[in-house]
């Protein structure tokens, strides 16, 4: 059987298996508040063989291999990076080739009961640039050029994704603003137009505008009031390393710990909205920043922190380790819950003992009154905020 018919055939299939309003592999309605107001846990997946440098040296049984460990530690769903030159190479070409590629990777997961967030403007990705080498001169969120290259990119991709049940949706890019930024009132309204057509392409699912830091403690790209008034539910990268979280406190203390907890009622006062669902799509913590030996422990603080403020889901960045025949910054490479020869590590037993604990339950939010916002847009500003509230 070729490829193509491969994956339709077990596309069909598990859509025919699928119970009528449930997420495969969650046994969670599909209802968006009992989605969103339930514990889940899932990983970014950084693929163990090559990275995602696994897009253009396409090897299966290799992600086949990574995902049974992370089905194996209790995770319920994954976070993907399309690397958009690579699936886009020209502004009026989409290569079959990767969307194939992701088909195949969708019924890998959809086999192992793992639903699968796409993210697709991508972008930058763990210190690099992956710009389309196209429009480089053209601003990215106001030209009238770009918009056919993104719109004809998200309408193939979405044909392909929308008969795969476990496809969860769309995150708009990884810490785009990081790639492009632009003042936020052009941000926001360029937000806007993405989510309306991902709405009208793939209806029923849940996209998110996965930002770092940066909108939140500072004025940068989008404004952390559309952040919370266009997303159903508000996906957070809270890293105590790279927020400066140090400063304040070592590792296993406050500022370091409880920093998901806090960002959660940092962006719920942002939108005046006590009650928001809260996605923790990016944390973790490696050996260049602390013992190897105390990262479970800082994982379980944070987490347990997260879920008595009310946070919705927990994704962990990342999945594997990265191979040190590569060069990246010296925080990348310890960041998994499995080595880069699929060993499950301490941390990612911890994961594990999360997981089997609150994926499922409701979440409680707290009913503790929300204070104003910071009055500044600043980091030592945003800093005395998170700390007063920790207190």
């Amino acid at each position: 059987m070729k490829r193509r018919e491969f994956i339709q055939s077990s596309s069909a299939a598990l859509t025919a298996g699928a119970v009528l309003g449930v997420i495969p592999g969650t046994a969670l309605a599909a209802t968006p508040d009992d989605r969103l107001l339930r514990h889940r846990f899932g990983v970014n997946y950084v693929p163990a063989r090559n990275w995602y440098f696994c897009w253009n040296d396409w090897q299966p049984e290799a992600l086949a291999r990574d995902l049974d460990r992370i089905a194996e530690i209790g995770a319920d769903h994954i976070r993907i990076m399309l690397i958009w030159p690579w699936f886009q190479p020209n502004p009026r070409f989409v290569s079959p080739a990767h969307l194939d590629r992701l088909e195949e990777l969708m019924v890998l997961a959809a086999a192992r009961k793992l639903d699968v967030l796409v993210t697709i403007f991508t972008g930058w990705l763990s210190g690099y640039h992956f710009n389309p080498p196209y429009l480089e001169t053209e601003p990215f969120y106001t030209s009238a050029k770009w918009q056919p290259v993104r719109a004809l990119y998200l309408a193939e991709v979405s044909q392909r994704l929308m008969p795969h049940p476990n496809f969860l949706g769309y995150d708009i890019g990884n810490e785009i603003n990081d790639n492009w930024s632009c003042p936020p009132a052009q941000g926001d309204v360029w937000m806007a137009d993405v989510f309306q057509q991902m709405r009208a392409l793939c209806p029923g699912r849940i996209h998110v505008n996965g930002v770092d830091q940066k909108p939140w403690f500072n004025v940068d790209t989008f404004s952390p009031q559309a952040l919370m008034a266009q997303q159903d539910i508000v996906s957070l990268h809270c890293w105590p390393y790279w927020t400066g979280a140090g400063k304040y406190g070592k590792h296993l203390d406050k500022p370091y710990t409880q920093l998901p907890g806090a960002m959660a009622a940092l962006a719920r006062s942002y939108g005046n909205a006590p009650r928001k669902p809260i996605w923790l799509e990016e944390f973790g913590a490696c050996s260049a920043e602390m013992p190897e030996a105390d990262v479970p422990k800082w994982m379980e603080l944070a987490i347990t922190g997260g879920v008595a403020q009310g946070i919705s889901w927990f994704t962990w960045w990342a999945s594997h380790d990265v191979n040190r025949r590569f060069e990246f910054n010296e925080f990348e490479y310890t960041l998994g819950l499995m080595t880069v020869d699929n060993r499950i590590k301490e941390q990612g037993r911890m994961f594990q003992r999360m997981a089997d604990t609150y994926r499922g339950k409701p979440v409680v939010i707290p009913d503790k009154p929300l204070p104003s916002p910071p009055t500044q847009r600043t980091d030592e500003a945003t800093w005395q905020w998170l700390l007063e509230w920790m207190r």
